[in-house]
């Protein structure tokens, strides 16, 4: 990234930094659960399109984005994605909760202080979301949105994380323990509930919500399901 270290804390200092943990859509590499009922083709499309949907949301971000890839190898990818709008770095190794340490620890010691945290499985986020977490972070050491399956569509923070190795990652339970554990240790704010894309099911509610959605890449997205053949099946 081209910033200056002195401008990168001014500007974390005005506006949050945003991360964005993803990896690079392949075939049979993510959604593993979308491609074993609508197909590993069009579980790609989808998870492609989704990913454009996140880098539009950083692409509006006024504050710091990151690109947090899963492998080393993908580094040279993500960093073609959003030029010098984004820094690059690798989540290293562990589970969800240890890779999320990695990358804060680094963060906190490049001098950024308030760190939001997002995947690219949410498209349904809208800018209202982010402006409360923003707002949140104003009065608050964590803030949330949940998601209706029980995990967290954005986290944020303004001081480091407690321990979340042990967490139940991937469970329903994860996001009241992820809650209770930063409860431990500083005030929480929660802003409206939200949802993620893991299974078929997920699409249907997508589908409504993406027709009033005028972002060019939610549109994109939209017409990327309805070629899935998705929504005949949801129409029957």
């Amino acid at each position: 990234m081209s910033l200056t270290d002195q401008t990168k804390v001014h500007l974390v200092q005005a506006w949050p930094t945003l991360v964005i943990f993803c990896k690079r859509p392949t075939l049979q590499q993510g959604k593993q659960r979308l491609a074993q009922t609508i197909g590993a083709t069009p579980a790609l499309a989808i998870a492609k399109a989704m990913l454009a949907c996140a880098l539009e949301d950083a692409r509006s971000w006024q504050g710091p984005v990151v690109l947090a890839v899963s492998s080393s190898t993908d580094m040279s990818w993500a960093g073609r994605l959003m030029d010098e709008k984004a820094e690059v770095m690798c989540q290293g190794r562990g589970n969800l909760g240890e890779r999320l340490h990695t990358i804060d620890n680094q963060l906190r010691a490049q001098g950024h202080q308030s760190i939001v945290y997002i995947g690219t499985d949410a498209p349904a986020l809208l800018p209202m979301h982010f402006q409360s977490i923003c707002q949140l972070l104003s009065e608050h050491s964590f803030a949330f949105s949940k998601a209706n399956d029980g995990g967290v569509t954005i986290m944020g923070g303004n001081q480091p994380w407690p321990p979340l190795a042990e967490l139940p990652w991937s469970t329903s339970q994860l996001g009241d323990a992820l809650i209770q554990a930063s409860q431990a240790t500083g005030s929480v704010g929660l802003c409206e509930k939200s949802y993620d894309i893991d299974i078929e099911s997920d699409l249907i509610n997508l589908l409504s919500d993406l027709q009033m959605d005028k972002r060019k890449a939610r549109q994109f997205l939209l017409n990327v399901i309805k070629e899935t053949g998705v929504v005949d099946v949801f129409t029957l």
